[in-house]
Order: C-alpha cells, then sequence, then structure tokens
C-alpha cells in the first residue's frame, strides 16, 4: 500500500497507546537480565532506550549508546514465535469422575496481540511460521487463534549486528511487506529533530495512524530512510551464497565437515531455541495420584537425541547426524516442504551458540570444497 508519514519522539508514545485503545496486548523489546527479550510495553520509556548489543559468534553483551536511540540495537535471545507457537502450554487436562473421564481442553489467550518493534527478519520468519502452523494441510489451531488479527509494527535494522545476514536471505534490513506499519529511526540531526519514517503496511495500519499526530515526509526523510538501508547492507559483513544451496546439501550427506563441525556441537539445542522459525515440540503426558493428567506441548530440537526416538533407539544418535539435518532441513528441506527457507539470516544462532558455530562458514566450506573437486575433475 502507498502512504508514508513522520512521527515525531512522541508520536511513539502515542503510537502505543492507540494500540492498547484499540484491544491490543502490546509485545515489544524490553531490557531484562541483561538481554533484551520480548514482554508487553505501556509506554515508549520501556523500550531499550539508549542500549546496543554487541554480538558475535557465541557471545552477547548489552552496551551503552552515546544517543537516544529507541531501537538501537539488533535482535535478543527472544523471536516473536513465542507469542503464537509458545514455548510451553497445557492442551488439555483429564479428570476421573468414577464412571468414565472428563477431557477439558485449556482456553487459548486469543486476546489480540501488536507486535511492536519487529525486525525484517523476524517479520519475515512470522511469515515462514504461518505456512508451517497456520496455511498448512494440519493447521494448529491453538497457533491460528492467537496469530488471527495481530497487528505488526516493523522496524528497519539501522546498525545490522556482526551476526546477521539477512541481506542474503532477502529477509532484511528494512521490511518489505508482512507490516501494517514500518518504522526507520531517524536520529537527531543538527536542526532536525529525532523522528520516525513510517511506511503504511494497511488500510488497518493507516486506520491506526490517523489517531496519531504524524506529518507528512519530506523528500530528506525519504532519502535518509533509503541511505539508512543501503548503509544497513553494506555494512553487512556476513553472507551466505543461496544459489543452488538445496543441491549443495541434499549431494554432500557425507561431507566431512559435518564430522568436524560435530566435534564441537555440544548439542545444548540453543540454536534451535532461539531461531525463530523452528516449530518441534515435544508432548508430556503428565499425571497424579488424585485421578488427573494433562498433556503439555512444549518446544523440543533436533538436537536431542531423543526427538528422533522410534522403537529400539534414536534415528539420528550421532551429533553429526543430528546436526546435518537440522541445517540440511533448514536450507534445503524446508524449500521442499513449505516453498521457501526456513532461515531467514537473523544470526541469533550463531550468536547464542556457545561453540561459535556459524552455519554461514559450514555452508561456505562446503560449497569451497565441491568447487575444487569439480575444478580437479575438469583439468584430470
Amino acid at each position: 500500500m502507498n502512504g508514508d508519514a513522520v512521527l515525531e519522539l512522541t508520536g511513539l508514545d502515542a503510537l502505543i497507546a492507540a494500540l492498547i485503545a484499540r484491544g491490543y496486548r502490546v509485545i515489544g523489546p524490553r531490557v531484562q537480565d541483561g538481554a533484551i527479550v520480548l514482554d508487553e510495553l505501556q509506554h515508549a520509556a520501556d523500550l531499550p532506550v539508549g542500549v546496543k548489543d554487541e554480538q558475535s559468534p557465541g557471545r552477547y553483551r548489552l552496551a551503552p549508546r552515546s544517543d537516544n536511540a529507541h531501537f538501537g540495537y539488533v535482535v535478543g535471545p527472544h523471536a516473536y514465535k513465542r507469542v503464537f507457537h509458545v514455548p510451553v502450554e497445557t492442551l488439555f487436562r483429564v479428570r476421573r469422575d468414577g464412571r468414565g473421564f472428563e477431557v477439558t481442553e485449556t482456553p487459548v489467550d486469543a486476546r489480540p496481540v501488536a507486535l511492536f518493534g519487529a525486525r525484517a527478519c523476524d517479520v519475515a520468519a512470522t511469515t515462514v511460521q504461518d505456512r508451517v502452523l497456520a496455511e498448512g494441510a494440519h493447521p494448529d489451531p491453538r497457533y491460528v487463534a492467537r496469530r488471527k488479527d495481530a497487528f505488526v509494527v516493523a522496524v528497519a535494522c539501522n546498525e545490522p549486528g556482526a551476526t546477521c545476514f539477512c541481506a542474503s536471505m532477502n529477509t532484511g534490513p528494512r521490511p518489505a511487506d508482512g507490516f501494517d506499519l514500518s518504522l526507520t529511526e531517524l536520529l537527531p540531526e543538527p536542526g532536525v529533530p529525532h523522528r520516525f519514517y513510517v511506511e503504511v503496511g494497511t488500510e488497518r495500519g493507516r486506520a491506526v495512524l490517523d489517531e496519531v499526530a504524524h506529518a507528512l515526509p519530506s523528500d530528506e526523510d525519504r532519502r535518509r530512510a533509503r541511505a539508512l538501508a543501503d548503509a544497513a547492507v553494506a555494512s553487512m559483513d556476513k553472507h551466505l551464497e543461496t544459489r543452488h544451496l538445496r543441491d549443495l546439501l541434499i549431494d554432500n550427506p557425507e561431507h566431512p565437515r559435518w564430522r568436524a563441525v560435530a566435534e564441537r556441537c555440544i548439542t545444548c539445542t540453543s540454536c534451535t531455541l532461539v531461531c525463530p522459525t523452528c516449530f518441534c515440540s515435544s508432548m508430556d503426558d503428565v499425571t497424579s495420584l488424585e485421578g488427573e493428567a494433562e498433556r503439555v506441548r512444549r518446544w523440543d530440537s533436533c538436537f536431542t537425541r531423543s526427538y528422533s526416538y522410534m522403537h529400539g533407539g534414536p534415528a539420528r544418535p550421532s551429533v553429526e547426524a543430528r546436526y546435518r539435518h537440522w541445517l540440511t532441513h533448514k536450507l534445503a528441506g524446508w524449500i521442499d516442504q513449505f516453498g521457501s527457507s526456513g532461515c531467514v539470516g537473523c544470526g541469533r544462532c550463531i550468536t547464542w551458540c556457545p561453540a561459535g558455530i556459524d552455519l554461514t562458514e559450514e555452508v561456505a566450506a562446503i560449497r569451497a570444497d565441491v568447487k575444487a573437486a569439480r575444478g580437479a575433475s575438469k583439468e584430470a
């Protein structure tokens, strides 16, 4: 949808208030326990104002900024998938009543939510989760109920982190779609106040914006927003070559790189837990001596031995097999199943891996070996 605007700094608080007045729970970034996590927002002051995150393989730290940036960080360990595909939930309870069993389904908290400050990679990841959990042959009704009517206020990344590679995946750093409103933070310059360039993505977004004091953007506002996006792409050091990537991984299941990375991987499952698109879960049936039981669904990971357990043992008993499955499914099998890559280039799996394993380096190593082998074959 065409249409743009600018909000002054005070307009950010007014935007949150307008969403709350419409009945939305506004979920966005906040500082907690040394990290930027997702929680409910009431005011713009709840945001990580003047805070940045320093990320590298296996390292995450918060540090103060020298300015008043409200979105001067990249992404934290929380992805917006936890709002719709919650980490732990009780699906139903069973009580023995003497004649039989009474089954009570646990109600879903389906209050409408507004995702506030969602980065382009997280907006893209939500679209991927929709394909898996809402639009497939077997939709998850609980996910669908939570996802319904969600409002998305996206935010462009002006300063990508050292583990980001969203430009390689065509998912950022500036949101292209999937939002109701999208913000680009324009920090103050001499004679120009702190403001936000706003792009309107839907009629609903336009209706909310109309409730907040705003102005038409100048050509300079638009130029700065484009320049910030271009500069963000140019500053992104990490890259993943996606050309023929599916075939590269599918055709090299025995490449020695799988074993090499398995010697470093401790199967802690951090990469899958912070990933904004991973959706695996397991079911636990919990019983009590009072004749009650409940079924609990919780996030699981293909890095655990038990996840692939079938009669007689796990199908993927080795670390090598589990890492290969995760990466190959994420970057190759996902395309066959859902029509898109399962990776959005957010870099969380690299940052939060205690061993600093970098999937872009692993793919590049396999690609280089295959290319070298083909060159040697041609020379022979």
